[in-house]
């Protein structure tokens, strides 16, 4: 996965001096989870922020790479026998918050290339850096040493360019899983699902 995506960035730097080139700087929302939640877990997705910019190299078919920096958050709820042997059960709930830098790198195509309405479709691999972990409400007995230092994705998106401004619909599926491989956490084969939304505005020189 590392070599895809050091041979579409090498491939996009080649290009770059052919077609059309675009910068395109965004801004919006995330929305991550994890898959395979252990007995007693529920992960469910709350709203984050992203802020990044992407590049595109060629026309019709073009190579898009990109960095995002995002602010994700999952609602994790656990549930579990009460203290001190009393009945029922006991439900805690927090926020577990990560922040990622977000390394991209896709082929796409546009599927609508018109003067006033372009219509692309993206598809490739992405590398999501961690940078740091926090839980709200101090209630999880997860830490940022419990986590993977990054994680291979693939992503895929559609993008909406009508004249200055674009706007783009993504989802990344984790490859990778989430927690590190050590006696405590082995069974847990948690990875990322992330969705996003951004709207961006398009800079450079375009062939229409």
């Amino acid at each position: 996965m590392k070599k895809i995506l050091i041979a579409l960035t090498v491939l996009s730097t080649v290009t770059s001096a052919q077609g059309q080139f675009q910068v395109n700087p965004q801004a919006g929302l995330t929305f991550q989870s994890l898959t395979d939640a252990p007995d007693g877990v529920n992960y469910k997705a709350a709203v984050g922020w992203q802020l990044g910019a992407d590049a595109r190299f060629g026309d019709r078919l073009f190579l898009q790479p990109g960095a995002f920096l995002g602010r994700s958050v999952t609602v994790v709820t656990t549930s579990g026998p009460a203290p001190n042997g009393a009945e029922g059960s006991v439900t805690v709930e927090d926020d577990l918050v990560r922040t990622n830098l977000k390394l991209r790198a896709q082929l796409g195509y546009r599927a609508i290339d018109s003067y006033q309405f372009d219509l692309r479709v993206m598809l490739g691999p992405s590398y999501d850096v961690l940078m740091s972990i926090d839980d709200r409400d101090g209630n999880l007995t997860w830490n940022e040493g419990n986590f993977n230092n990054g994680s291979f994705n693939i992503d895929l998106g559609v993008g909406f360019d009508m004249g200055l401004f674009t706007l783009s619909p993504t989802a990344s599926f984790g490859l990778s899983r989430v927690f590190k491989d050590d006696p405590t956490l082995s069974q847990i084969d948690s990875k990322y699902m992330s969705y996003g939304l951004t709207l961006g505005i398009n800079l450079g020189n375009d062939d229409e």
